[in-house]
């Protein structure tokens, strides 16, 4: 398995640091609002990542972050008049209601950065006592960037360069800085904000230290995957590397992975430019399920365009996995070629070597995912193994055969987190007596009536699709 590392610029063969276990940390969102599709792409792409390492046979530890105090959390909390926690906990819930509409896994623990202040009290300690940090008059805590000696190594960017003079690259922070470079760790309080108690000042802690506090306590002081979009790698990351590498002398990850961006319409996405969507945003139009296999129609490394054309495509690929899905399940129910209490029964000859042909594209999926996790190629993979299924499986089939290439779809779709298998609905009387009646008069080529049940059940929402298995639908 082949991961691009950010660190090296370069594909590596992923050896995890303890065999048989992989630690993994994703940056989380900062919880002021519901959750757009940009912060949906890490979300899905990693959950995806950590699906397939799992199928692999390693034991995730998963950890992924919130960042409940903030500048933007603590604007809206004045704005409404209430605490800074009522909106970070309202966005907190309202975060994990979109990530399981989008079928991401609960992580192993999921920190807040709240609940992690003593924590960053003791490495800001250390990190002083280390002499790679120190405290202002005002009691604003600065880390010394040029105390770490391969600070810039993940961005690939050098000190000299920075103090150059590009102000789009310095890293932010206070006045009565030792070094312009230098950046906080921890800053005090202004009126009207939450503060915790600290040697230094009643304040709060800076941004950086929030993840290599919550990885260490978590994961460990060396992890194996740190995670997050490529707008991250500088200064988040760069920064992250900076403090737990100087504070616990240690490797702090040995891979990163970084995501694209995710563009609206071939533009950055822009709140002034209402040029933006919040996952709920699309849940009103779509099945979020075509948001994820949207995300992963791309590999992750690739920059994404949302756009109504492109949705509309990735709905209709969806749609093909599950349709087919839903055609094998009516075969399975009205099969009669087999006894029917059994859905085991010996497949025939050619059924088998079938079956085994199928395998292929179970290889190929692997293939895919195990280069760099190239989810585009990997859908490839299960839309070859759907057309192979909707040619080789007929009424005629063995249970045996239809179920074991229904399994085979139904496990590579769950390593993409694709629910594709929908429960079965419930018709009422009345559209089921127009379907019973439809079919009669398509007997009796009166197909008049036939076109007009067709458009009576498409005003309320019930799409008719007359296929080789007989009359199958949906909602429109």
């Amino acid at each position: 398995m082949k991961i691009f590392n950010t660190l090296s610029k370069t594909k590596e063969e992923f050896e995890p640091r303890e065999a048989g276990k992989v630690s993994m940390y994703v940056c989380g969102p900062t919880v002021y609002n519901l959750i757009h599709i940009g912060n949906a792409r890490p979300m899905v792409v990693f959950d995806t990542v950590r699906r397939y390492m799992e199928y692999k046979g390693y034991q995730v530890n998963y950890v992924t972050n919130f960042t409940d105090v903030d500048d933007k959390i603590i604007k809206k909390a004045k704005e409404e008049g209430v605490e800074s926690s009522v909106i970070a906990e309202r966005y907190i819930e309202e975060c994990r209601k979109d990530m399981k509409a989008l079928n991401v896994k609960p992580a192993t623990v999921h920190p807040k950065a709240t609940e992690e202040i003593g924590g960053m009290l003791d490495m800001i300690h250390t990190l002083i006592e280390k002499g790679h940090a120190y405290a202002a008059p005002d009691g604003t805590v600065y880390f010394k960037t040029r105390s770490f000696k391969e600070y810039g190594k993940l961005s690939h960017k050098n000190l000299d360069d920075l103090q150059g003079g590009n102000r789009s690259l310095l890293v932010s922070g206070e006045d009565q800085k030792e070094d312009p470079l230098d950046f906080v760790l921890w800053k005090p309080k202004k009126e009207g904000e939450p503060y915790w108690e600290s040697p230094w000042c009643k304040g709060r802690p800076g941004w950086h230290i929030e993840c290599s506090v919550m990885s260490k306590k978590y994961l460990g002081d060396e992890i194996d995957i740190h995670a997050g979009g490529e707008d991250l790698i500088f200064p988040h990351h760069e920064n992250e590397i900076a403090q737990s590498e100087a504070a616990n002398d240690k490797v702090f990850a040995k891979y990163w992975m970084h995501n694209a961006f995710l563009n609206i319409d071939n533009r950055k996405m822009s709140k002034s430019d209402g040029n933006f969507f919040t996952v709920r945003d699309i849940g009103e139009k779509y099945d979020l399920q075509v948001l994820r296999f949207f995300i992963l129609s791309a590999h992750y490394r690739s920059p994404l365009n949302f756009s109504a054309d492109l949705m509309k495509a990735a709905e209709n690929g969806y749609d093909r996995i599950v349709t087919s899905v839903a055609n094998l399940n009516y075969l399975l129910q009205t099969n009669e070629s087999d006894a029917p209490d059994s859905s085991e029964t010996q497949m025939t000859q050619q059924e088998t070597a079938a079956a085994e042909e199928a395998k292929r594209f179970v290889v190929k999926f692997e293939e895919a995912m195990e280069d760099d996790f190239n989810t585009a190629d990997a859908i490839s993979a299960i839309f070859e193994l759907v057309k192979f299924t909707n040619t080789n499986v007929t009424e005629q089939s063995s249970k045996a055969f239809i179920k074991t290439l229904k399994d085979e779809i139904l496990m590579l779709s769950d390593l993409c987190g694709l629910i594709v298998e929908k429960e079965a609905e419930i018709l009422d009387d009345e559209v089921e007596a127009l379907i019973l009646e439809r079919q009669e008069a398509r007997k009796e080529k009166n197909f008049a009536r036939a076109d007009e049940i067709r458009g009576l059940l498409l005003e309320q929402g019930i799409i008719l699709e007359d296929t080789r298995e007989g009359v199958k639908w949906k909602r429109a």
